[in-house]
């Protein structure tokens, strides 16, 4: 089998590249086959950041640019796409000054705003790490200084929380966020990237039947490929099975990648549900959910960090399965459900009757995850979610609490609760929930619940928490969730804030 050849634009130009394996990584390619060392090669699983790139692709006539960590990004899942280093700043073409003073400016400028800030505010000491953070402010920049909008602090806290610094310490790096905009501004091209990324996109050869790396651009067309190879490793933003990659050593002879069906990457809403595709990011996947529970902010943002947010699925996290992933426990409490299809149809089940066992689900090998159904919240309900974990940002979970109860006329009328951390699965905690369910809202109902959820759990022991640990934990984030609800002059979602505990 042959791969179809990968092809990107760097510095206004198309870069094809032959023969490259389908397993390979973006890291790989640019480091070894490109030469691009200024991208380092940290902890090779998505943690450091230090292997930040900043990827752009059209979107409604615009482009969206994404930070992600070319570690764990499969080199042939950027076909088509811009791609940045953090050499091509100031090498780039198209990255080009605006402003009234942008003829003065061309003359003396030679490095972009985010690596002059890191100057300026001397955000680097070693400078490992350096690379990494001056393509996240990249990102931020495009995204927020180019738009109008200023980096607050609390801002750029979240959107370089996948960046790790040993020695220099976050201030000045903080600082160099917020200094950005105060120099003289400097922007992409888009419009002619536009133009270049379509003439990119005509030139593409077609996709051969036999390609080692399969990427379907329409619904049938995935399943058919789905169902004609079974054993293939499926990914969408590949930050799990990157790792198998990276830090177990798998190889695969074929791929097949989700991500470019267009079905998969919308986002729908009804007066009833939010339905999101399974390639949906996460990033965007959060934002459709916190538009609708504002109170779950930080807790999305507490979900690894941007980058991995940036590249990793909703749908991804969900099939996967880990009981660790943090989205399953909150879709679990959402009441979600998800929707599987083959070349034999579709069938929709509760988010919690996906799975088996550890990692293992009900889909049959030709079935892929195609949506998540999120039903829109009644007037009645009480959400919050609760995450536990050694770091505040970018850590996973210890345990994950997601509880959500309709309570009207202080009697629990339905209750849904979703854990993560405690089972070898994401699990509902339906005893809990039975236990609730048309009870009266008060002390002695919630010191029974705790019982009952402690019971209904046997949290093992492994490097992140002791299960003895974990099951306290379960009881303390319930007792929490009841004296935050007596602190409120309502019982009603929209007068609950939600505050993580780190």
């Amino acid at each position: 089998m042959t791969t179809r050849p990968l092809q990107f634009l760097r510095r206004g130009q198309p870069v094809a590249l032959g023969n490259v394996p389908p397993d390979r990584t973006l890291l790989e390619v640019l480091r070894e086959d490109l030469g691009c060392t200024g991208t380092k090669e940290g902890c090779g699983e998505g943690d450091c950041g230090a292997c930040t790139v900043v990827l752009g692709e059209a979107r409604g006539g615009k482009v969206h640019y994404s930070a992600v960590n070319s570690c764990i990004r499969l080199a042939h899942s950027v076909d088509g796409m811009a791609l940045w280093t953090v050499e091509d700043l100031a090498e780039d073409p198209l990255i080009q000054p605006v402003g009234d003073t942008a003829p003065a400016a061309q003359q003396t400028i030679t490095l972009h705003p985010a690596q002059e800030a890191m100057v300026q505010c001397h955000g680097s000491q070693c400078g490992f790490c350096t690379p990494g953070f001056v393509m996240s402010l990249f990102g931020m920049y495009q995204n927020h200084v180019c738009h109008g909008e200023p980096i607050t602090r609390e801002l750029a806290q979240e959107e370089l929380s996948g960046n790790l610094c040993r020695c220099t310490g976050y201030r000045p790096i903080l600082d160099a966020a917020q200094q950005m905009a105060a120099l003289p501004a400097m922007a992409v091209n888009e419009a002619q990237l536009l133009q270049k990324l379509e003439l990119l996109a005509l030139d593409q050869q077609a996709l051969e039947a036999n390609s080692s790396y399969i990427s379907p651009t329409t619904l049938p067309d995935l399943l058919a490929a789905r169902a004609a190879h079974p054993t293939a490793q499926v990914v969408a933003g590949c930050t799990d099975v990157g790792l198998w990659i990276t830090k177990q050593h798998k190889q695969y002879g074929r791929i097949l990648d989700v991500t470019r069906v267009a079905e998969l990457r919308q986002v729908q809403q009804d007066t009833r549900a939010i339905t999101l595709g399974a390639a949906v990011t996460l990033t965007d996947a959060f934002a459709a959910l916190t538009a609708q529970w504002p109170q779950l902010h930080s807790f999305a943002t507490r979900f690894a960090g941007l980058p991995v947010r940036n590249s990793g699925t909703l749908g991804g996290n969900v099939a996967n399965g880990s009981p660790i992933g943090d989205s399953m426990p909150l879709l679990i409490a959402l009441r979600a459900q998800v929707v599987l299809a083959s070349v034999r149809g579709e069938r929709t089940l509760a988010l919690e009757d996906l799975y088996t066992g550890y990692r293992q689900n009900v889909m049959a090998p030709d079935e892929l995850l195609v949506r998540i159904v999120v039903p829109r919240p009644g007037v009645t309900e009480v959400l919050r979610a609760y995450k536990i974990s050694k770091r505040f940002d970018d850590d996973i979970s210890a345990v994950c609490l997601v509880i959500n109860l309709d309570i009207e006329a202080d009697v629990v009328r339905r209750a849904s609760i979703g854990a993560g951390g405690v089972a070898a699965t994401p699990a509902r905690a339906r005893q809990t929930e039975a236990a609730l369910t048309g009870q009266p809202w008060t002390a002695d109902t919630i010191a029974r619940a705790a019982h009952t959820l402690q019971a209904e759990f046997s949290p093992i022991s492994d490097m992140r928490a002791s299960g003895a640990y974990r099951s306290a934990v379960l009881a303390s984030l319930w007792q929490r969730f009841w004296l935050e609800s007596q602190g409120e002059d309502a019982v009603s979602v929209e007068n609950f804030r939600l505050e993580e505990t780190a």
